[in-house]
């Protein structure tokens, strides 16, 4: 059987076996990544997948895997084990069927951009990262490069039959300038026109020189300047918990706040990956649907939660495009700009903090927000307007909703984001927030 053929087989096999509704997705990527340390690359590695996502349904008993692609028989297994699993599970509170298709897409989202898989071309832009960050005074720096060329085929029983390429281009760079200072930026972008691994390397090897010499931060509540790789954290939180699942089961900040202010009126926040070109651009989703842009925050109003086409009927509301055939999610998430340069944000602060990266962000309660995420990289003591000193050993322990309305101010230039610690990509500025609560990060 050719690959292209699979999730229509798949679909109408489930069908015959019993399920009401079914979904495959097939998966054939191709991906190399390149990882470098000590200014060289150590290690590039090529992977060449097709992996198929299998979902159906009886009415309102689901079932779901993730397989290789491989023979006929295979998948003629996955699909029968999945009808007794189905048939056995507990049914869910209610049924809604997949959506009804066929449906338009956007041509230029189908088609995606053209990215380069030539090991030459992807070692040359190790190298601009790696030169750049030296020249700005790092000693050491490494990092990874990811290239992908993706096709997608959705079939649905919904009389969805639909197929999207798309590539992808990342590079994350950390520069040292010893072992306790150092900086990191990423580059990202879906094609490779608007990819800049110099940009990336010399903001990283910016940090790291500015950031020699740390001594232990003090504790306290502080104006935080934070930088989009900090920010992207915080913003892409509040953009997987705007999923109505995660809301319904009790795990978001968001619950019952629809129309409500949850942050200050400087705050939208949309998600739309119907941005040609973009790392999270998307023709349809899971369930065959087009995408659409959809706005989650305007002027600090939360204006709704992303649905697939079960958290809509609960909800009594129509899907955003954002399934997730369980848990509906944001694909390419957009802050709004301000009006003021990082110089501007800076001058006017009299003592704070400024935090360039993050990691480790983890909750001590989904519903109330309360969090803690450990600063890493330069953290930067901010006295009349301009960095004072270097500081290290902090951690901030503070709560998502305060945050979001102790937002003073954000930046003009915004950055795309998306590395280890943000998945979802993510465009967003600088930020001032007032009051940002800061501990000890060690004893």
């Amino acid at each position: 059987m050719k690959k292209d053929e699979a999730p229509s087989y798949i679909v109408d096999l489930a069908l015959r076996r019993g399920a009401t509704d079914a979904v495959a997705n097939l998966h054939d990527r191709q991906h190399i990544m390149i990882r470098f340390s000590n200014n060289e690359v150590t290690i590039s590695k090529f992977y060449d997948e097709s992996t198929v996502d299998i979902f159906l349904m009886i009415k309102r008993r689901r079932a779901a895997t993730t397989i290789p692609f491989s023979s006929t028989r295979s998948l003629e297994k996955t699909v029968e084990k999945l009808i007794k699993i189905a048939r056995m599970t507990p049914p869910s509170e209610l049924y809604a069927p997949l959506p009804e298709g066929p449906f338009s897409y956007d041509p230029k989202l189908l088609r995606g951009s053209k990215v380069s898989l030539n090991p030459d071309r992807l070692v040359g832009y190790v190298e601009e990262a790696i030169n750049a960050a030296l020249k700005e005074g790092a000693k050491k720096v490494a990092g990874t490069l990811n290239a992908v060329v993706e096709r997608n085929v959705l079939a649905t029983s919904g009389n969805v039959h639909a197929s999207q390429e798309r590539g992808a281009l990342d590079i994350s760079v950390r520069a040292f300038t010893s072992e306790i200072s150092s900086g990191h930026f990423v580059s990202v972008s879906g094609d490779e026109d608007r990819f800049d691994p110099s940009e990336a390397g010399r903001i990283a090897g910016e940090i790291a020189a500015a950031a020699s010499n740390p001594k232990p931060g003090e504790p306290g509540r502080f104006t935080a300047l934070l930088g989009p790789l900090v920010f992207a954290d915080l913003i892409s939180q509040v953009g997987i918990l705007s999923s109505a699942f995660l809301v319904d089961i009790g795990q978001s900040f968001l619950a019952d706040k629809v129309g409500s202010q949850v942050a200050c009126e400087k705050l939208s926040l949309i998600d739309d990956p119907t941005v040609a070109g973009s790392y999270g651009a998307r023709a349809f989703d899971d369930e065959g649907v087009p995408t659409r842009r959809n706005v989650i925050i305007e002027r600090g109003v939360l204006k709704g939660y992303l649905h697939n086409s079960m958290t809509a009927k609960k909800y009594g509301v129509e899907t955003t495009g954002n399934a997730g055939l369980i848990s509906p999610h944001p694909w390419n998430l957009i802050v709004e700009p301000g009006e003021k340069s990082f110089e501007d944000l800076l001058a006017e602060i009299d003592r704070g903090i400024y935090v360039t990266n993050d990691w480790y962000l983890r909750y001590q309660n989904y519903r109330t927000g309360d969090f803690s995420t450990i600063p890493r990289d330069g953290i930067f003591l901010i006295r009349g307007g301009s960095i004072e000193s270097s500081v290290r050993e902090l951690r901030i322990s503070d709560n998502m909703l305060r945050i979001l309305r102790n937002i003073r101010d954000l930046s003009r230039t915004r950055r795309w984001i998306r590395w280890w610690e943000v998945e979802v990509p993510t465009l967003t500025p600088y930020a001032v927030i007032d009051d940002l609560n800061f501990t000890k990060s060690t004893m």
